[in-house]
């Protein structure tokens, strides 16, 4: 059967100082005082969950930028090109939607055509897999600006932790467009209409970003509830192996699999992104995106929240348009705006875990001032009883021999992010029981 499409109104880097993906900025918070926490309404808990449809994969969605070290093909948009994106879902279905995304577009969004199919590896998909995507019964759709779509069911069944491909193919100009800036992933596209093609040919150009390409339901019945994994480029994946999916959420997923109860865990990560302050490269502070991007979706039972390091780092940074604004931050300012998510989140009927900030020394930006700041907010985190639980991330990846910097076999060059052991060292931290 076909499900009608749904029209979402949505509210409005992977490496830390190194994604410098520019977007037209959205108000910046004060550089003094906190935010004001949005009002209770804004975090209405959503009507019980009756719908077969449960979430399987999902990205954070950016404003269309240039960036220097993940050149990518957001801003001019696409024009007689196919898309070919490879995801990997994380929860069975007998049917699927993709949820595609116009959300930071000025003008509509003309798709003309799209496909989803199993993956082959990289561009290439299963023969036989290849299914057409449908819009209220239709091949194209047209996406107003600042809206989500979903598609009609595709009758694919999947299994979790199957990688897939979606394809879309523009005809005429696409825009700007809404994109996810460090995918830790390959994107590929083409010249001329292939979103049918099974082999990976005509696919000779490459990104490492998601374009359009918000989420992927799947149908099933169970009663599966969702983690999301909120935070910075430590939750997106900076460090970690491309198209090997080990970020730490990937493999927290892979940690859960086959519990009693078995969740979904879903990765709200965006390099670079701050706690109280907008940024021009790495998108709206986490208390601007937190009810888009983690609590929105209505089968989200709990959020691990790992954020304010770039509050703390960023301000010891040459400025330029990605870091300003990045005053310096007190613990108590970065508390505050932990204690609004909190708040955020139980309004939300929503558990709240929190996770340590991990340590940096070595790095190029790191102070001793830094370090302090991150130290009596890992303190609050630990001993307050804010959060629901805690997630000791910075016990688990420090040095035992120098506490303030990261376990050798644990970090990435940068010193700041882990590698995919260290991401692993994250994920097996966390108790599946407090989720």
């Amino acid at each position: 059967m076909t499900i009608t499409s749904t029209v979402f109104a949505v509210p409005l880097a992977a490496v830390l100082l190194a994604a410098t993906a520019s977007t037209p900025a959205a108000a910046h918070s004060p550089a003094g005082p906190v935010p004001a926490a949005p009002s209770p309404a804004a975090f209405a808990p959503a009507a019980a969950h009756k719908s077969p449809w449960h979430s399987a994969w999902s990205t954070s969605q950016q404003a269309p930028s240039a960036t220097a070290w993940f050149p990518n093909w957001s801003e001019k948009g696409f024009e007689n090109h196919s898309v070919r994106q490879v995801i990997r879902v994380g929860a069975h279905g007998s049917a699927l939607r993709v949820r595609l995304s116009n959300l930071y577009g000025t003008t509509p969004l003309r798709l003309t055509g799209a496909t989803v199919a199993r993956s082959a590896g990289g561009a290439a998909v299963r023969p036989g897999s290849v299914r057409t995507l449908r819009f209220n019964g239709s091949d194209g759709v047209t996406v107003p600006a600042g809206k989500e779509l979903a598609s009609d069911a595709v009758g694919l069944p999947v299994k979790a932790f199957e990688q897939l491909t979606v394809t879309y193919y523009f005809e005429g100009p696409s825009g700007p467009a809404t994109f996810h800036n460090a995918a830790m992933a390959t994107s590929y596209r083409a010249t001329g209409n292939h979103v049918r093609d099974p082999d990976a040919e005509a696919f000779s150009e490459k990104s490492a970003s998601w374009y359009l390409l918000s989420g992927v339901d799947v149908r099933n019945h169970g009663a599966r509830r969702a983690v999301v994994a909120f935070g910075d480029s430590l939750t997106d994946g900076s460090g970690a192996t491309p198209d090997a999916n080990r970020r730490y959420p990937d493999q927290l997923a892979e940690r859960l699999a086959g519990r009693h109860r078995a969740k979904t865990v879903l990765n709200a990560g965006i390099g670079g992104n701050k706690v109280l302050n907008d940024s021009e490269c790495y998108g709206e502070s986490a208390l601007a995106r937190f009810q888009r991007d983690a609590l929105a979706r209505p089968d989200v039972r709990t959020v691990i929240v790992l954020a304010g390091g770039n509050d703390i780092v960023m301000p010891d940074v040459p400025a330029d348009r990605c870091t300003t604004p990045s005053p310096d931050v007190t613990a108590k300012e970065i508390v505050a705006g932990h204690r609004q998510l909190i708040r955020a989140a139980h309004a939300r009927g929503v558990k709240a875990v929190g996770g340590t900030l991990p340590p940096y020394k070595g790095f190029m930006y790191w102070t001793e001032r830094g370090d302090r700041v991150r130290e009596e907010v890992n303190d609050w985190i630990r001993t307050s009883g804010a959060y629901d639980e805690v997630v000791d991330f910075d016990r688990v990846l420090a040095d035992p021999a120098d506490p303030e910097a990261l376990r050798k076999g644990y970090a990435s060059e940068d010193l700041i992010h882990p590698n995919d052991a260290g991401y692993k060292a994250m994920a097996e931290a966390v108790d599946p029981n407090s989720l």
